[in-house]
């Protein structure tokens, strides 16, 4: 088995320009179409002084190397981000700090985390954790190009454990909201502790062992028109709700 570092493509100018803006000698090899090309220079510059391929191509051939239809004009080719578990020094920071976090339980469609992370960067959140559980979407090609930079702003955790972390952040004070398309409170008050936000999988919302470990429900009043909204949408209804009505 090859140590090689695993490569992803990140796709669309708006997601190039984050990554170069927050880490430019993470880009190892830089694609474009002629127009896209015209807004690069900066980035054509850098990767000529490291001596870093960067190279415009036909739109077939970009394509081809985008593995997409959806390219955006260029595509950078970056390793796939490693992914750890905050220590328990680190929980104790965000606490003491009151630092928003956002867990995402088997969210598992990369377009929605990719939503989801670009709406957790809008309202300044810096952290998401997600479960290292088979359903669960990781941080790639399509979701970073769906978040539009999004991710770039964002520390991505990964955590063997959804639920037994969700404990964790209970015992260092933090308020754990879980989504619940029913059942929950409507309102958003924390008593002033720090909060964590749980969004669950698409289909079937949290799962038991997460809810159980929440130390409430948050649940948004609708008409009963339809069952619930897209996990994005409700994720940001959440988070302006959560993090964003509190900075106003």
């Amino acid at each position: 088995m090859s140590g090689k570092p695993r490569e992803i493509n990140l796709c669309g100018l708006v997601a190039v320009r984050s990554r170069f803006e927050r880490e430019p000698a993470s880009i190892k090899r830089l694609f474009f179409d002629e127009a896209t090309g015209r807004k690069l220079g900066v980035i054509c510059k850098a990767l000529a002084a490291a001596r870093k391929v960067y190279r415009c191509v036909p739109p077939a051939e970009l394509e081809k190397i985008a593995g997409s239809i959806h390219h955006g004009g260029v595509v950078a080719v970056v390793d796939a981000p490693k992914l750890r578990a905050p220590s328990a020094a680190e929980i104790a920071g965000w606490a003491a700090k009151r630092t928003p976090l956002l867990l995402l339980d088997r969210i598992g469609n990369a377009h929605n985390l990719g939503a989801i992370a670009r709406t957790a960067a809008f309202f300044g959140l810096g952290h998401v954790v997600i479960p290292a559980h088979p359903s669960a979407a990781l941080p790639g090609e399509a979701a970073y190009r769906v978040s539009e930079g999004g991710l770039e702003q964002l520390e991505v955790w990964l955590v063997p454990d959804l639920a037994k972390f969700a404990r964790q952040l209970v015992a260092a004070g933090y308020e754990v909201a879980g989504a619940a398309a029913r059942g929950g409170r409507p309102e958003a008050s924390s008593g002033g502790r720090p909060v964590a936000l749980v969004l669950g999988n698409e289909e079937h919302g949290l799962s038991p062992e997460v809810t159980a470990a929440c130390s409430r429900l948050v649940t948004i009043p609708g008409s009963d028109r339809v069952e619930s909204l897209n996990v994005s949408v409700a994720g940001a209804v959440l988070m302006w709700e959560l993090f964003g009505r509190r900075g106003r």
